[in-house]
């Protein structure tokens, strides 16, 4: 068998006596998007600051292509964060530049030819774009480069719904071949077309996982039903 991309083995995350992740056992292939599904606090944000090395975990362990993770996979993974981390000073085109310096493998071309297609002015300073924008740039960022893994935190919460549609189609179109993408989000209704897998989590568990495809013959409804229906059952089965 193959290494997976992503493993999770018997990953838990406390603060102090509130379990935000219990128990997670996960492996995830490459090739895939991926979506992280589930409401706001049930763990999404943890689980990804985990993979990324931001945060430890109370107890098991993660592994990146074989390898727990660690300063390697950040060449590995490229990582959309929830929240802006541009420098304000620095304009569109200064800040594509300085990731070219920090990245190996970086394509400063594919940068600008999405800076266009997303109509960014490469002149102007991210103090005076609106948070939209930024996150259109953050995106852009991420995309142009090569990477095994792209983790993508709500992408699409800072933008309008007609925006949406053409994020998802620049992701769809710009992770490099043979990579996967992981798309955390409570968006699900917005996301579900460009899915392969999907994985639920509340209150820091797994509670379902599977083929997107196949959870929609299975169930013979969306995922976004499904997950709405899944959670609700769930919620009844712990009152």
């Amino acid at each position: 068998m193959s290494t997976p991309l992503l493993e999770y083995r018997n990953v838990s995350k406390s603060y102090g006596d509130k379990l935000i992740l219990d128990n997670i056992n996960l492996k995830l292939p490459h090739g895939k998007i991926i979506g992280l599904l589930g409401r706001n606090g049930a763990g999404k944000s943890t689980l990804i600051k985990l993979t990324n090395d931001l945060l430890a975990p109370t107890s098991g362990e993660i592994f990146v292509n074989g390898e727990t993770v660690g300063a390697h996979s950040k060449e590995i993974i490229a990582y959309l964060p929830e929240r802006t981390y541009l420098d304000k000073q620095l304009t569109v085109e200064q800040t594509i530049k300085f990731f070219a310096e920090f990245y190996r493998n970086f394509d400063t071309a594919k940068a600008k030819k999405l800076v266009k297609e997303l109509n960014l002015d490469p002149s102007q300073k991210v103090s005076k774009m609106s948070k939209g924008m930024q996150e259109k740039l953050q995106l852009i960022l991420v995309m142009s480069r090569n990477a095994e893994l792209y983790i993508l935190d709500e992408p699409l919460g800072g933008v309008d719904p007609a925006t949406r549609d053409y994020i998802l189609d620049t992701i769809l179109s710009n992770f490099s071949e043979g990579a996967s993408v992981i798309i955390s989000t409570h968006l699900i209704a917005d996301i579900e077309r460009i899915l392969d897998e999907v994985i639920f989590i509340d209150e820091g568990k797994i509670f379902l996982t599977g083929d997107a495809d196949k959870l929609r013959k299975e169930h013979n409804t969306s995922i976004d039903k499904i997950f709405r229906q899944t959670f609700k059952a769930n919620v009844n089965t712990n009152n």
